[in-house]
């Protein structure tokens, strides 16, 4: 390979033309970090959540204002930088810089003590440190800016759904309810074994939308939490909130494990129809034994469905409900498939081959979850300090339930801005396939979206006061595609 020497590569093997250099030019490779800020601007996240989070730091003191710590964060994680020390690393990126900064002009770039035209060494220079977003996830911990930021999240996904409707309200919605795990390390507070994973995990409950894309809700919970738990609250108040804010017909399409009592009879009172797959148990398979028959003649090489409407009464329910019986035929299998789906729609609104084909398209909402923890890498690592570092379970004395701990709150804010990312990055998606649209109908991943369009190498320069941003050409063919489709998220002018 050769050697290092002030910084140079030179007298590869491979090719002894080659020589590598380190200069003083500004240059990334986060140059998709402007799109995400242009996202956040013309959605309007950016500065509805900045106006509605308090600052409480005196404003005479602060380095890095309260909105550039919040840009620093989304822009961060969507572009990849999923640990707070990755802002220390990225302090003199130039583009990253310039993305999170409020400050016009030049002025983000201009901020060195030692740089010609700086008259104001005391400017921040680069972006924040760790322990200052550290500072600002413990002030995002308290209960009433976890409200605040639930709500900016919902705001999100609601601006960009109304912006694509010429700031109408929609014809309808439909709201997705699952748990998702999200593993972790260390002892992280009320991050517990769940049996069902067999591993230590929080099960956080994530509202969706499969037909939009967009995240409207995350509420983080124990580790060993059920499904059901705090189902009822959590999805009545994210329908309301989509009844009073987009359309006035809401309906739900729920995870097996979420369908108790308690909540199908406040969505029934709520005039909410849903749909839901049911675990199957022992008088479910005795009532699907009778129909779980082929009929007569050779089965065809392709696979067949059959429905069978019933009603059914769980030993804990108040009365008896529609549930279809769903039974599939497959090639070359000697056994049926069936398993149960329950409703509250009538079958004379909804037959069962459509009902079927509403709660299939479930799989897409649950791969947003998968983007959603795999390409944003979800990490909750707001640890416990001091006496209370090397097993909270045993230590902690005051708190008695997962709300009353700041630690596990710290980790609730980091989920909630790990969705505002996703928001910011889907909203990009979006456009992007209005404006290339792949073959066959094929859409983008947030992986692929952030492999092309955002994790590109940059160039930043600065001529008469103006910046200017310089991209490969490959990357400059989906921005151009980008911006000629900005409208589609301005965001709307709207009275609720």
């Amino acid at each position: 390979m050769g050697e290092v020497k002030q910084g140079v590569l030179k007298g590869l093997e491979f090719n002894r033309s080659v020589r590598v250099e380190a200069r003083s030019e500004r240059l990334s490779d986060n140059g998709g970090a402007v799109l995400v800020r242009e996202v956040l601007e013309r959605t309007g996240t950016l500065r509805a959540l900045d106006a509605a989070l308090d600052d409480p730091r005196d404003q005479r003191r602060i380095t890095h204002p309260q909105s550039e710590l919040l840009a620093t964060f989304v822009v961060a994680l969507s572009l990849g930088w999923q640990d707070q020390d990755d802002a220390d690393a990225l302090r003199k990126d130039p583009a990253m810089r310039l993305s999170v900064s409020e400050r016009a002009g030049d002025a983000p770039l201009r901020d060195d003590p030692e740089e010609e035209g700086n008259a104001n060494p005391a400017v921040p220079q680069g972006l924040a440190s760790q322990p200052t977003l550290s500072r600002l996830l413990g002030r995002l911990a308290d209960f009433n800016r976890l409200d605040v930021l639930r709500e900016q999240l919902r705001e999100s996904a609601a601006r960009r759904l109304l912006a694509g409707n010429a700031g109408r309200r929609l014809a309808d919605l439909t709201l997705d309810f699952d748990a998702l795990p999200v593993p972790v390390a260390g002892h992280q507070p009320w991050a517990l074994y769940n049996g069902h994973f067999h591993e230590t995990v929080y099960h956080p409950l994530i509202t969706t939308s499969a037909d939009a894309g967009d995240m409207f809700g995350a509420r983080l919970r124990r580790g060993n939490a059920h499904a059901a738990d705090a189902a009822t609250e959590a999805i009545l108040e994210d329908v309301r909130w989509a009844r009073e804010r987009l359309t006035d017909k809401v309906s739900v399409r729920i995870d097996a494990g979420m369908p108790s009592e308690p909540l199908l009879a406040a969505l029934e009172a709520e005039d909410v129809p849903y749909v839901a797959r049911l675990r199957n148990n022992s008088k479910l398979d005795e009532l699907a034994r009778p129909n779980l028959r082929r009929p007569v003649g050779r089965p065809p090489h392709e696979p067949r469905t059959w429905f069978h409407e019933m009603t059914y009464k769980a030993a804990k329910w108040s009365r008896a409900r529609r549930v279809v019986l769903v039974t599939i035929e497959k090639p070359d299998e000697l056994l049926l498939h069936h398993f149960w789906l329950l409703t509250s729609w009538p079958a004379e609104t909804i037959a069962a081959e459509a009902l079927l084909e509403l709660y299939r398209r479930r799989g897409e909402a649950e791969g947003h979850l998968g983007e959603l923890k795999d390409v944003l890498g979800l990490k909750l690592s707001s640890s416990p300090r001091g006496k209370y570092s090397h097993d909270w379970r045993s230590e902690i004395i005051g708190p008695v339930r997962p709300c009353d701990d700041p630690f596990f709150r710290a980790n609730d804010a980091m989920l909630l801005l790990c969705a505002l990312s996703y928001n910011a990055m889907h909203a990009l998606r979006c456009t992007l396939e209005r404006a290339l649209p792949g073959p066959k109908g094929e859409g983008w991943s947030l992986k692929r979206l952030r492999e092309r369009v955002l994790r590109v190498a940059a160039r930043v320069t600065l001529h008469s006061r103006r910046v200017i941003v310089i991209v490969t050409e490959s990357a400059a063919r989906y921005w151009r595609a980008i911006w000629d489709h900005w409208r589609s998220l301005d965001a709307p002018a709207l009275a609720r």
